[in-house]
Order: C-alpha cells, then structure tokens, then sequence
C-alpha cells in the first residue's frame, strides 16, 4: 500500500536557473516518508517511542523532469522490499498539473534499537511486522 503527498514548490528552494536544486528532493522524501508512517499508524515519534529507529542507508534517486516555483509535486512513496532487517522504500514523484514523473527514487533503511544495534522487526517488534509486510503485500 503507498501514499501520496503532496506538496508545493517554494521559492528559496530553487536554483539560479529557476529550477528545484536537486538536494532538496532529498528532504521531500522525507517529508513524504514521515506523512506514510503517520497515515499507516506508525509516526517516527512512536517508533522511537518503543525503542525502534529506522536509519537511512542510501539513497537512490533518478531525475527526469524539473519543476519549479509554485509547482506542486506528488510523491507516492510505497515498499519495494520488506525483510524484517531492512527495508527499501520507492518514490515518484510527479507534477501534479502535467503528470510528467520528475524523478524515481528508492531509499535504504535497516531497523535498530535506540543503541543504533540492528534488530529484526519479525523478532523484536512483530506488530510492526506484520504492518509493513502487509504494505509490502498490497
């Protein structure tokens, strides 16, 4: 199961050529991947709250189209992979107004405890589990 978030393109987050500089994507993962885990029920804020953290370990991203200023982008982020130990989340992200992609993108994650030591959700945390793996599955 994915979401979609939306958000609108600000002015400080152009480039000199009037385009979004391509760091700021980066952040609207982000954002996007912090509103999925409140939409399903699992805000980062309650994660840490039971001891879990999700660390990111890369990230991939493929650009293919610019947007710029007062643009609203969509970014529909879902579970590419789901193995109780890591997790990779995709994203694309679209000009709502053109539908063209501008860009694709994955992240790495692993989960650990508040130590930062890996720990395997199926084992430690198999409520949460079974969430994503059931995400994982729609």
């Amino acid at each position: 199961m994915g979401i979609t978030f939306e958000r609108k393109i600000n002015y400080y987050e152009t480039d000199r050529m009037g385009v979004v500089h391509h760091s700021n994507y980066i952040r609207y993962l982000e954002e996007a991947r912090c509103f999925w885990l409140e939409q399903v029920g699992m805000p980062f804020s309650y994660l840490e709250e039971k001891g879990i953290t999700i660390p990111v370990l890369g990230i991939n991203c493929t650009y293919k189209y610019h947007v710029t200023f007062d643009d609203i982008i969509q970014i529909h982020c879902f579970i590419k992979e789901y193995s109780g130990v890591r997790i990779i989340i995709g994203y694309e992200v679209k000009n709502k107004e053109t539908q063209k992609i501008v860009l694709l993108g994955e992240s790495m994650h692993c989960f650990t405890n508040k130590d930062l030591k890996p720990i395997n959700l199926k084992k430690d945390a198999p409520e949460f589990s079974i969430k994503f793996q059931n995400m994982k599955d729609e």
